[in-house]
This record gives C-alpha cells, structure tokens and sequence, in this order.
C-alpha cells in the first residue's frame, strides 16, 4: 500500500511522504486563494471550492477563512454552508450530508496520533467522520476522529462530539450527549 492509501485506510501512514506533503501543499494553496477573495469575487470562489473538494464545490457556501489538509477528502452534499473560520483535517474521508450548515470556528479532526510517543513522531493515523443531511453544527464544535452525526441533529455551540450522535436530536456538551430528541 503507498502511504496515501494507508492514510485513507485509518492505518498508520508517514505524513513526509512526497505524495502526501504535494497533497497538503496544494490543498493549503487553494485555501489561501480562497481566503484572499473578496466577496464580489464569487465567481472565483467557486471555482477554488471546486478545485479544492472532492465533491460538492459547485454548490457549498463558504465563508472564509476555511482550512483543511488535503480538500481532496471532503465529499459535500448539495448547498452546505460554512461560516467563518471552519477547519477540516481531512486526512480520511468527510462525508457531509444536504443542507449542513456548520457555525464560526467549527473544527472536524478526522486525525489522530499514536499514545507512543517514539511512534508518534514519524507516523499518524486517522477515521472517517460522517455527517448526515440536515445538520447543524454550532459555531466552535469540535467533532473528533471516527464520529457519525445522523440527519436532522442539531449540535450546541460548544460541543466536542466524540461518539456517534444518533439522528434526530439535539445534543450538546464536552463531551457532546444527546439532550433530547427534536419534534415537530
């Protein structure tokens, strides 16, 4: 396996390999573009979202500044929205639902490092985060490695989610926990 395919895998991979820094380089250099645009300039945010993504640029709603790892890895339903600030740490895959709407300073860590500290300096890992349709982030969530948020979920301000939330609910807290579910 190259070490991109490790990566994507939730293996243990090299983060130097050449492959990978390009990877990164780029994604980084798309971002800075982005997040040098004024907002007459729509027309050229487009076309960076969707050089950046690997799905759904053609439609997302962006507020930069954004940042991620790659871009490459971040697969967006039709017409999400992302408000100021927003990181993506895209090492594997984010799959992010319709109509998602994540607040300011939003952080969605799909990295993660050894606990050994010899092993942590030349290699990492990473889980996929999956974030269904209808969802709402509050502004300065963080949500971990692994995680699954099911559809129509509302996650307070705040939060660090770092299991599945269910669809359906609102949840909030450090760590995120399910409050109560939303009715009609």
């Amino acid at each position: 396996m190259t070490e991109r395919e490790k990566m994507l895998a939730g293996a243990l991979y090299d983060p130097h390999d050449p492959e990978l820094v390009q990877g990164r380089e780029r994604a980084r250099d798309l971002c800075q573009q982005l997040n040098a645009t004024r907002e007459s300039q729509q027309e050229e945010r487009r076309q960076l979202l969707q050089a950046l993504f690997g799905d759904g640029g053609d439609s997302v709603w962006m507020q930069p500044p954004f940042f991620c790892d790659y871009g490459s890895n971040i697969y967006l339903g039709q017409k999400c929205f992302f408000n100021f600030n927003c990181i993506v740490l895209d090492v594997c895959e984010v799959h992010i639902g319709d109509f998602t709407l994540f607040g300011p300073a939003v952080q969605i860590y799909t990295a993660t490092h050894p606990l050994n500290a010899k092993l942590r300096r030349e290699q990492e890992a990473g889980k996929p985060i999956v974030i269904g349709s209808d969802v709402w982030v509050g502004g300065g969530a963080i949500l971990n490695p692994g995680i699954t948020i099911g559809a129509r979920t509302v996650i307070g301000a705040g939060s660090v989610v770092t299991r599945d939330i269910p669809e359906g609910v609102f949840a909030a807290g450090n760590p995120c926990r399910v409050i109560r579910e939303i009715t009609e």
